[in-house]
């Protein structure tokens, strides 16, 4: 693929502002959402990346009327809905890229009794089971049926029925499916074991005022009262808290003094305390998070003097997103920290790369790793890497602009998937980064 590398020439610290972009993963629920009624609805703040394109094609290909305003505004009216386009190649393709296209499954089944599936795509981090999504919608009374000469899911319902769901598993994009389906079923649905993300409350939040009946946001018991339609409303989306995770550990490794703008740090959660174990100084100033120029920082240890340990869990956990660059920006730090990914058993297997750098890592198993900090006794060196999945593609750039010398970064794809023109943005605090053919 043509421009598929990024060279990054690191050891240079960075000055500046710089504001996130809209939440990812609310962007891909909310756009599965529009598919709920025929009237309009307008969504801003959406982060211009590939995952947010594929879906919009998706939601085109449907029969949406997709209309741009802004550059991160657009407006949507699903009044007729092609569902002839799901037998098509175009569908296939672009729904089979992106996991968040399963979102797509829910509001379909709901408004018109059925839609397909082909098995959905994204990062290669594991397993990531469909079981809780469709485990859910049964329950409300969908039939689903795999087709393995075409890779794809069918899913009828003639009736969805409120019901009571124990949801298997804490899954994001599992609760947002069954959320989506119950607002238009009969009667009441409760949800237990439910996700409470704040991508999930905003879900809710633009669902409620498009006329639905949910109660409990925020917590794991959601209480969901049927509503016969729904109607268009108006949605502004969060920051990216990944994104703000991000940019904290970027300052942090590349002594860097960056002010993060409009960062909505009331829905951040345990994200900034987690960074300040580490040693990271930052400040809250109204809603912008001052991270001033720190030469080195040291890992907390526990209070009866053990070595820490960071792991993630579901919300109001540390989220597994930002378990990547925890681990990164570890490897500079005074001290070592357990970093244990217990959702994924895949994200850590990028530690190579950081060890071809420099670092001090033991990868123990595909779930934990020990990371030696140097506290900058010796500077990462770059080298030539390939991003496997968009989080550690991230935790890869912010080592490589920490790192002396040149670092190639290959399937950059990746990270574009997720972070909307990162170099361009980077190359405003100063980072010395640039696209080439690979």
């Amino acid at each position: 693929m043509a421009s598929d590398t990024f060279e990054v020439i690191g050891g240079k610290p960075l000055f500046g502002e710089i504001t996130p972009q809209g939440a990812k993963n609310e962007a891909l629920q909310v756009l599965c959402a529009v598919l709920l009624t025929p009237e309009k609805i307008t969504i801003s703040k959406l982060p211009i990346i590939q995952d947010v394109l594929h879906l919009l094609d998706l939601l085109s290909g449907l029969g949406v009327e997709v209309t741009q305003v802004d550059d991160h505004t657009y407006e949507f009216r699903a009044a007729n809905v092609d569902l002839d386009f799901f037998q098509s190649d175009a569908f296939r393709q672009n729904a089979s890229r992106i996991r968040g296209s399963v979102m797509l499954i829910a509001p379909l089944l709901a408004r018109f009794g059925h839609a397909f599936l082909p098995k959905p795509g994204g990062d290669k981090i594991g397993r990531r089971r469909l079981d809780t999504h469709f485990l859910g919608l049964e329950k409300l009374g969908a039939n689903f049926v795999y087709d393995p000469d075409k890779a794809q899911y069918s899913i009828h319902a003639e009736h969805l029925k409120g019901t009571y769901i124990l949801m298997d598993e804490i899954s994001v994009t599992g609760t947002a499916n069954v959320i989506m389906a119950a607002v238009l079923a009969d009667g009441v649905t409760e949800i237990y074991n439910a996700a409470c993300e704040p991508y999930v409350q905003q879900l809710c939040r633009m669902l409620n005022r498009m006329g639905a009946k949910i109660k409990g946001l925020g917590s794991n018991l959601l209480h969901i009262e049927g509503v016969a339609k729904l109607k268009g409303t108006t949605h502004e989306l969060l920051p990216d808290m990944i994104e703000v995770g991000s940019f904290i550990g970027l300052a942090a490794m590349t002594q860097s003094a960056i002010t993060i703008k409009n960062a909505r740090v009331d829905e951040l959660g345990i994200i900034p305390r987690m960074f300040e174990r580490m040693g990271i100084q930052l400040r809250i100033q109204n809603d912008d998070i001052v991270i001033p120029q720190q030469e080195r920082y040291e890992i907390q240890t526990f209070m009866d003097g053990s070595i820490m340990t960071i792991y993630d869990a579901p919300w109001p956990g540390f989220t597994p997103d930002l378990m990547s660059v925890m681990l990164v920006v570890a490897t500079q730090a005074k001290g070592s920290v357990l970093i244990h990914q217990k959702m994924f058993e895949s994200r850590l297997f990028f530690v190579d790369k950081l060890i071809d750098m420099g670092a001090q890592i033991i990868l123990c198993d595909p779930h934990r790793a020990t990371v030696i900090g140097l506290d900058r006794r010796h500077q990462l060196r770059g080298i030539n890497m390939t991003s496997p999945d968009i989080r550690a593609g991230v935790a890869l750039l912010i080592a490589a602009l920490s790192a002396k010398g040149t670092s190639l970064i290959h399937n950059i794809h990746q990270i574009d998937r997720g972070y909307q023109y990162i170099d361009t943005r980077l190359k405003a605090l100063g980072a010395r980064i640039e696209r080439v053919s690979g």
